[in-house]
């Protein structure tokens, strides 16, 4: 495939987005290509993206990092922005984008934006969620996602770089997606500690779920967010609290040889 030696490419990786990605591919008009790579959604989410004039590749899921660096390594242009579907880049960001391409110093081969996480369409500022900084434009050629299941993240070896502005992020429209990624989130976490030997005591679950409800209500300040800081504060303790549940579940019920270097958490 012929790669072009200038412009911006956006990755998008989906399933099931017909409602969110017309938003997210709305607000990407001024990239020079689009590329949205779906995971057989059962919905309109592929005719939404051609319709938008996305080029858009079937794929099965990968996992988290894999998906995502197939949707990059798809990419004709060395730099690309990446997004999920319920992200939006606003038009004041678009700009800062531009220009901080237009001007980049040859050091630096990644660049990192500030994250405003909404749920039920309110920015929430505390519970650690702002300012929640991520890595979502780089040049492809020199760096590559680590690989981890979940948690994701792109690894550089040059500089990266910090821009004001913001991603708009839908995180959860309602307090079952927050649920629903708990649920989906501790399974991923508790496999990748499984596959490190990394071992759960019968206390681990209830200390890491009290902490981090701690952390998020008392520390992050969650409780300044009325009852949706109480809700996030309460979907964190439960995350970690099952992450480390599902952990130990493994051990006792799964049969794994306990070999050396097995380690407690």
């Amino acid at each position: 495939m012929g790669r072009e030696k200038g412009g911006l490419s956006v990755a998008i990786v989906s399933k099931n987005e017909e409602e969110r990605l017309p938003g997210c591919l709305d607000s990407v008009g001024f990239a020079d290509e689009v590329v949205v790579v779906d995971s057989e959604s059962a919905d309109r989410t592929v005719d939404v993206a051609r319709n938008f004039g996305a080029r858009v590749l079937i794929e099965k899921w990968r996992g988290y990092s894999a998906q995502k660096q197939y949707a990059v390594d798809c990419c004709r242009n060395s730099w690309v922005l990446i997004l999920d579907a319920d992200e939006r880049i606003p038009v004041e960001t678009a700009e800062i984008l531009m220009e901080a391409l237009a001007g980049a110093d040859p050091s630096t081969s990644a660049f990192s934006f500030r994250r405003k996480n909404l749920l039920h369409g309110r920015w929430v500022k505390r519970c650690g969620w702002w300012p929640d900084r991520v890595l979502r434009l780089v040049d492809r050629r020199r760096g590559r996602f680590d690989g981890r299941p979940v948690h994701e993240q792109w690894v550089t070896d040059g500089k990266v770089a910090r821009l004001d502005g913001c991603i708009e992020h839908i995180s959860f429209r309602n307090y079952s997606e927050l649920v629903e990624k708990m649920e989906r989130y501790s399974c991923l976490a508790s496999g990748e500690l499984y596959s490190r030997n990394v071992k759960a005591s019968g206390f681990t679950p209830v200390s890491h779920g009290l902490w981090m409800f701690f952390r998020t209500y008392v520390l992050e300040l969650g409780l300044l967010e009325g009852f949706d800081g109480l809700v996030i504060s309460l979907m964190n303790a439960g995350g970690s609290f099952l992450k480390y549940a599902k952990l130990r579940e493994k051990w006792i019920y799964s049969g794994k040889e306990q070999g050396t270097g097995i380690r407690y958490k």
